[in-house]
């Protein structure tokens, strides 16, 4: 992880993929996020961005907005936080904590075309889109909404797929696709949230060691 606002324009520069992951900020950290995406946006290199808490709290809020003018490629959070990061941009309703990833997903297609990022939607089914076509990831496990952490690690494999996929739309979807099948097969093993947090990496580490499992990916 580099956070030095010293280096992260050199990093952003070389790397295959940036994440930028608003969760823990603060003024020296809002500078070298906005170091990172403009270095990314300027030599092309895929970063995605990761709104934690945004609309609960002002500062990030105004953060997570003006990192969008350096044109993420994945914008991925929970429904709230996309609600939240929509209506900054276009000026919607307030954020809405209940609110289900299906709740969120017409805001998320307007960000999308606004933005020209994929959205990615992290919810009881994730929704990934790019504003005209949305593709519909069920599976996982409650658990996961359990562990902290889980939805930020969400967003490092889209960035760490993007170096490798060069479909925005389908690296998104397919690292959904990896967290919900690990999430799956995690819960089976699990008695609780930690052992759950355990076994859920283990099955991220093993999943390229297995067969192809199918994932039931709808279209709309």
């Amino acid at each position: 992880m580099v956070i030095a606002e010293e280096e992260v324009s050199d990093f952003a520069a070389i790397a295959s993929g940036v994440l930028i992951n608003v969760g823990t900020i603060n003024s020296f950290d809002a500078k070298a996020m906005k170091a990172a995406a403009i270095s990314a946006q300027k030599k092309g290199t895929p970063w995605v961005l990761d709104p934690v808490a945004v609309g609960a709290l002002r500062y990030r809020t105004e953060i997570a907005k003006d990192l969008l003018r350096y044109k993420p490629t994945v914008i991925r959070g929970n429904a709230s936080e996309i609600l939240a990061l929509a209506g900054a941009v276009g000026g919607g309703k307030g954020v809405d904590s209940t609110a289900s990833s299906s709740d969120a997903l017409p805001l998320g297609k307007e960000l999308a075309t606004g933005t020209g990022a994929v959205v990615a939607i992290s919810g009881e089914v994730d929704y990934i889109t790019d504003g005209k076509k949305t593709i519909a990831v069920p599976g996982g496990h409650i658990l996961m909404t359990k562990v902290t952490g889980v939805g930020c690690s969400l967003g490092a494999m889209i960035a760490a797929i993007l170096g490798v996929q060069k479909d925005t739309l389908r690296a998104a979807v397919s690292a959904s696709a990896i967290f919900a099948i690990a999430g799956s097969e995690a819960a089976k093993k699990s008695s609780g949230t930690g052992s759950f947090a355990v076994a859920f990496l283990d099955e991220l580490s093993s999943l390229g060691n297995r067969p192809s499992e199918d994932q039931k990916i709808s279209r709309q």
